[in-house]
């Protein structure tokens, strides 16, 4: 062969090759930023991966205590202040280092969705369907919203809008600085879940068995895509896939450009409702199940990479930290598992069931239980 088709050949091999990696090449798992937990699932896609880091042996730093019982929302960090509402009681500003209180907030009878935060306000529903905008710094109300139905999850944001559903079937996008109505779209049942963004693109799984896609510039559907059953959970965005659980005992990756169901997961041997959000890697989906198990399944086909068992249920949604995974469970403890094994590694008896999911930011952990405690996890 002369050197001249030698060279040919190379090149269309380098070709070829690039072509390749081209093809293949995926945005990366969305990370929250180390600093702060802004959202639910940290990241406006839901991924449920913190940036930062944790010790790999977690210590109790500081319990705040409720005198109204319970946390079941997720707190949001940002300058080091942990924001989080009570089930019956007021919305709690709590300094991260030293779990002393700033100010508090009362709202109608209490909240259950997770608070979220930015450029220095707090957005919030309660259970009485109206949505807050807070001053983060002094807890006084900037405007509120109502709503015609209780708000079960947080927030998230598009450009200077706050989007939130509500168990009246409406999804609503507001002007996040006046608290003006831009538009609102309407499902047919209940919408419980924390709407996920990418792009311009907002993803809402709800109780009339479908995965809403709505253009947030408009407010309108772009698809809707059958999840078989009525769901509570947000769907995970990662690599156009939504990965989301249903009530009728399924786990199911969508994927978004075939508007498909691209695989079912299902425990056949103790089937029941998926509440928890998942979290999203590139070696696994991880997401807890009523069937009392966290579950890691493989992102491509869904097959299970191994199971980890609790004594009770599972609503908590798991967080992905380094090389672990924590969570909460209703047997009343906070677990820290090997992500790659499923092994306990770590675990926190904290006195009532945990239905909330953690938070991380600045090396610390944050949860709570629904008897009335707020843990903070990390080095003394």
């Amino acid at each position: 062969m002369s050197i001249a088709r030698q060279g040919i050949v190379w090149f269309a091999v380098l070709c070829f090759h690039w072509i390749a990696r081209t093809a293949l090449a995926v945005e990366p798992i969305d990370t929250a930023p180390p600093e702060a937990w802004r959202l639910f699932r940290g990241t406006s896609t839901g991924t449920g991966v913190a940036g930062g880091s944790l010790p790999d042996r977690l210590e109790l730093l500081w319990t705040f205590t409720s005198e109204q019982k319970g946390f079941a929302a997720t707190a949001a960090i940002e300058g080091q202040t942990v924001f989080v509402g009570a089930s019956s009681g007021p919305l709690y500003a709590i300094d991260l280092i030293t779990g002393k209180k700033r100010w508090e907030f009362n709202g109608e009878i209490g909240f259950l969705a997770s608070t979220a935060v930015k450029d220095g306000r707090v957005y919030v529903g309660d259970k009485d369907g109206n949505f807050y905008c807070l001053d983060g710094a002094t807890g006084k109300l900037v405007w509120k919203f109502a709503s015609d139905g209780q708000i079960d999850a947080g927030a998230n944001f598009y450009r200077d809008r706050v989007i939130f559903s509500s168990e009246d079937a409406f999804v609503y996008c507001l002007d996040a600085v006046s608290g003006k109505l831009v538009w609102k779209y309407e499902t047919t049942d209940q919408v419980r879940s924390f709407p996920t963004i990418v792009g311009n693109r907002c993803f809402v799984a709800a109780c009339d068995m479908s995965l809403h896609v709505l253009d947030l510039d408009k407010g309108t559907a772009t698809t809707k895509i059958n999840l078989d059953s009525p769901t509570g959970s947000a769907a995970a965005i990662a690599k156009n896939f939504a990965y989301v659980g249903n009530e009728d005992n399924c786990f199911l990756a969508v994927d978004l450009a075939k508007e498909s169901v691209a695989w079912r997961f299902e425990n056949r041997e103790r089937p029941n409702a998926y509440r928890s959000s998942a979290a999203v890697t590139d070696e696994a989906i991880y997401v807890g199940c009523r069937d009392r198990s966290l579950h890691a399944l493989d992102p491509l086909s869904g097959r299970s990479l191994w199971e980890f068992k609790t004594k009770q249920m599972i609503d908590s949604s798991p967080v992905v930290v380094g090389s672990r995974i924590y969570f909460g469970s209703n047997d009343g403890r906070v677990y820290g598992l090997d992500r790659i094994s499923g092994k306990e590694v770590w675990h926190f008896d904290a006195g009532g069931r945990v239905s909330a999911s953690p938070a991380v930011a600045a090396g610390r952990m944050v949860i709570g239980s629904e008897s009335g405690s707020l843990f903070c996890f990390g080095k003394k």
